[in-house]
């Protein structure tokens, strides 16, 4: 594994690099976390099974866009690659400073400009992703209501259908979901994704971000994703605010946008997310959006 590992190195950056050290590290997902070095050069390394390879591809695939197109500081992927039996991804090694840290406003300005930039006129992307472990499909759609309902809420219920839990009939809710984002006018964004606090950071106080699940849509999608598991401080909502405001309304959507990464939750771990998810289902359609 680990010779392979080297091998790939070496022919992306044009040198022969051998590893000297090797630590595992803490990880709260399903992929192995490592620290490799040679005493020089020092990369972070994900492994997973190696059916999980598209996923690693997919990942780089969303620093790069994030690298092109916004002002974040975002690990290099330096390559991505598979054995008989692991995948995985070796990235920039990056070390964030330590929280508390004061200087969120300048994360929300970021992110903002990330997202007053609006090339692309449709909603969706060239590849289909991943959120977390979560295959992401990402069909292009001419208009958003469609696309979120579809791609995005009807995919994850399909997911659980398969598994045999049902909250609610997937075509109502889909509905219910269109008629409440079909008022809604929408310039598509380039997304993170996925964007929480433990996909972000600063790195001598510059903000960076990373594990993205990129895609075009709106704006509002990452920053209800942001106050969902672990809200971030004021100040970045006010610096972002006051870049690019957020409508009256975004208040009211936040329990749509905010369906998404609890229903995958749910299907990737199941307990007290399930009945999370229910509930918010229940809430979500007895609440009317306009």
């Amino acid at each position: 594994m680990w010779k392979t590992v080297n091998e790939h190195i070496s022919q992306a950056i044009h040198y022969d690099f051998k590893h000297t050290h090797k630590r595992q590290l803490q990880s709260s997902s399903s992929d192995k976390l490592f620290h490799l070095s040679n005493g020089t050069q020092n990369y972070l390394v994900k492994v997973a099974l190696k059916n999980e390879l598209e996923r690693f591809e997919s990942e780089a695939i969303g620093l790069e866009l994030l690298a092109q197109n916004s002002v974040f500081m975002v690990p290099d992927c330096i390559v991505t690659g598979a054995n008989i039996e692991f995948s995985f991804i070796v990235l920039e090694w990056l070390v964030l400073d330590k929280q508390p840290h004061d200087t969120w406003s300048s994360m929300g300005k970021n992110l903002a400009k990330m997202h007053t930039i609006h090339e692309q006129a449709m909603f969706g992307f060239d590849v289909d992703n991943y959120l977390a472990t979560t295959i992401q499909p990402n069909r292009w759609h001419k208009k958003w209501d469609v696309f979120y309902a579809e791609e995005r809420i009807g995919w994850q219920l399909q997911l659980l259908a398969e598994k045999g839990i049902n909250f609610v009939e997937p075509e109502r809710l889909i509905n219910t979901i269109k008629e409440q984002l079909h008022s809604h006018q929408v310039k598509p964004s380039l997304l993170h994704g996925d964007f929480w606090r433990g996909n972000m950071g600063f790195i001598n106080m510059l903000p960076t971000v990373f594990n993205p699940a990129c895609y075009y849509g709106d704006r509002e999608v990452d920053i209800a994703m942001s106050e969902l598991f672990a809200p971030l401080p004021e100040n970045f909502y006010t610096a972002y605010n006051q870049q690019y405001p957020l409508s009256q309304n975004y208040q009211k959507r936040k329990l749509i946008y905010q369906l998404y990464p609890i229903l995958n939750h749910a299907n990737i771990f199941a307990g007290h997310y399930l009945t999370e998810a229910k509930q918010h289902i229940e809430m979500l359609t007895a609440t009317n959006v306009k």
